[in-house]
């Protein structure tokens, strides 16, 4: 199974200002295309801290995605951040430039706007379907850093369109849940272990879904990953019943 890493940069973020919505929609993407998330980090509009996010996500992971820190203001520093921590020199990239040029049509190239075509030579840039600053795919030591803006429509699009980039063949997620009512999660934690043991590689998580001690409600979701789709849907569909047999062994009931 491979690994991936997501970091959003900004200020913003980090303050309350924006929700950070685009880390949900990253992770969840890529678990839905057969990545392992491990880590996901936050930093503000540093170089520092964004070359230290790069470096430590790098250590555990095949793949990491960046989100924010691609425009044209002095505090979109993400790019050089990454340079910076590769070791590697921003130059303007023709295909880049290309693409900006295109986006701006007669309006001057202006030294904010020719810094969103400045780029580390081991990135490639993705034209941004919604946007001006382009996208990255990188390679660094075999291991793959996609750097997208952090405008939601933006990040979305560009995510979606190098979809091609990261897809692991033979690899597949599957998740389904079931809610039960009556039954307080403390009673059913133990039936949590129980099931990850009577089903090898399979992961089962309880969300409560009301107050335990007044109106118990809960929501089993059950995932895996595995390289048969079929055998993986039908594993999970199988603990996803032996959680309602449980259930209603407690004296529970099940709502789905």
């Amino acid at each position: 199974m491979k690994n991936a890493s997501v970091i959003t940069v900004g200020n913003e973020i980090l303050k309350g200002r924006t929700v950070n919505t685009n880390a949900a929609f990253i992770g969840n993407f890529l678990t839905y295309h057969g990545y392992q998330v491990r880590r996901g980090f936050v930093v503000m509009d540093d170089l520092d801290e964004i070359g230290w996010a790069f470096r430590v996500a790098l250590e555990v992971s095949d793949l990491v995605v960046s989100s924010g820190g691609l425009g044209p203001t002095f505090d979109d520093m993400t790019v050089e951040g990454f340079a910076k921590c590769i070791g590697q020199d921003l130059r303007i990239d023709e295909d880049a430039l290309a693409m900006i040029k295109k986006k701006y049509g007669q309006a001057d190239l202006t030294p904010q706007r020719l810094k969103m075509a400045k780029i580390p030579p081991s990135c490639r840039p993705i034209e941004n379907p919604v946007g001006t600053a382009p996208g990255l795919i990188c390679a660094v030591g075999g291991k793959k850093v996609i750097i997208l803006p952090g405008v939601p429509k933006e990040m979305e699009a560009l995510l979606k369109a190098m979809e091609k980039d990261i897809i692991i063949p033979d690899t597949h997620y599957y998740d389904d849940s079931v809610i039960i009512a009556d039954v307080m999660e403390s009673a059913f934690a133990p039936y949590v272990d129980r099931i990850m043991k009577e089903f090898d590689g399979i992961y089962v998580k309880s969300h409560p879904r009301n107050v335990e001690v007044k109106n118990p409600e809960l929501e089993i979701e059950i995932s895996g990953f595995g390289e048969d789709e079929a055998a993986l849907r039908k594993k999970i569909e199988d603990a996803i019943a032996r959680a309602g047999e449980y259930a209603v062994k407690l004296g529970g009931s099940v709502k789905r």
